[in-house]
């Protein structure tokens, strides 16, 4: 059985530097594996306008006050840089981290903030995924030290080469997303990390039986690639106090009410119950977001209480 594994997102919206820098020196304290944060322009929970963070910015602060955790987008968006770019920017950040990052990329989604700011945004998410494919292959390249040429259907390297290489010699990807005709064949060809939006564990078996076939279909190993999953968490004793907690960090976010399949709510003995279900599946890798004002209770009892209940069962 796969041990579980422990990041934590803290949302880039609606709040001060100072509470999310001081929430990132405590999960890299606390010994979670990974650190992530979204990768947008303008907040995407509630109003769009409300404060908010740029990733790679966030990323490189926190690589230089932090000492274990890994780092990374959950995901980058493919349409804010050139791949080159994004290869130069993730070495970078693992040279200032000594050896922590995580080249995390997806398709991106939110058109408010690409129209706004004149972004290319494809003629769909159809043509976005295609792009997608051909810069994850053109980011893996140049991670890995190789002069590139590349005259492509979107992109175009002319013997694109950089130094310093990554510090890692295998610098992981991240590819987040579920769609199964193109963003899994693209997981199975490049990732390292997968992550998969929470749900029902007959959604997400059905999805990692098509990764699986992608795989075959290309000739990797599935089990090399790590599946991760994400949800909102919040641990309480009493599972009432979890959902005051959580609606409260809604009214902060200026968000309505939601709740669904990605929202976990309970004791740690509730949590750990539903968190077996999903390693048990394959899913080894739980990465909760956690809005602002950071909720310091289910840092540490998550990975204080509830993990070792996970590993024992």
């Amino acid at each position: 059985m796969s041990e579980l594994r422990l990041g934590i997102l803290l949302w880039a919206q609606a709040t001060p530097w100072g509470p999310m820098l001081d929430a990132a020196q405590r999960v890299d304290a606390l010994g979670y594996d990974h650190l992530w944060t979204w990768d947008h322009v303008y907040a995407i929970y509630g109003d769009p306008y409300q404060d908010y963070f740029e990733g790679p910015s966030v990323l490189a602060a926190w690589a230089a006050a932090t000492k274990r955790v890994r780092l990374g987008l959950l995901v980058g968006a493919n349409t804010f840089r050139n791949p080159g770019l994004y290869a130069k920017q993730v070495a970078t950040l693992d040279h200032i981290s000594g050896g922590r990052a995580i080249a995390g990329l997806g398709a991106a989604w939110f058109d408010l903030e690409h129209h706004a700011h004149g972004i290319e945004f494809g003629s769909g998410f159809g043509e976005r995924l295609d792009w997608l494919h051909e810069s994850v292959g053109l980011v893996r390249r140049v991670l890995d030290g190789e002069t590139v040429t590349h005259h492509g259907p979107h992109y175009d390297f002319d013997e694109v080469r950089h130094h310093p290489v990554p510090v890692q010699r295998h610098l992981p990807i991240m590819i987040g997303g579920e769609g199964e005709r193109k963003t899994l064949r693209t997981v199975a060809t490049y990732a390292d990390l997968w992550n998969a939006s929470s749900g029902s564990l007959e959604r997400l078996r059905h999805k990692d039986e098509v990764l699986r076939r992608h795989c075959a279909d290309v000739g990797r190993d599935e089990s090399a690639i790590e599946r991760t999953v994400s949800c909102k968490l919040v641990i309480r004793d009493d599972p009432a106090e979890a959902r005051r907690v959580y609606a409260a960090q809604l009214e902060h976010n200026r968000c309505p009410w939601s709740e669904g399949d990605d929202v976990w709510l309970g004791t740690p003995a509730q949590i750990a119950e539903r968190l077996r279900a999903f390693r048990d599946l394959g899913f080894s890798t739980l990465i909760p977001e956690m809005p602002a004002p950071y909720d310091v209770e289910t840092l540490e009892r998550l990975i204080g209480e509830v993990r070792p209940m996970v590993d024992a069962g």
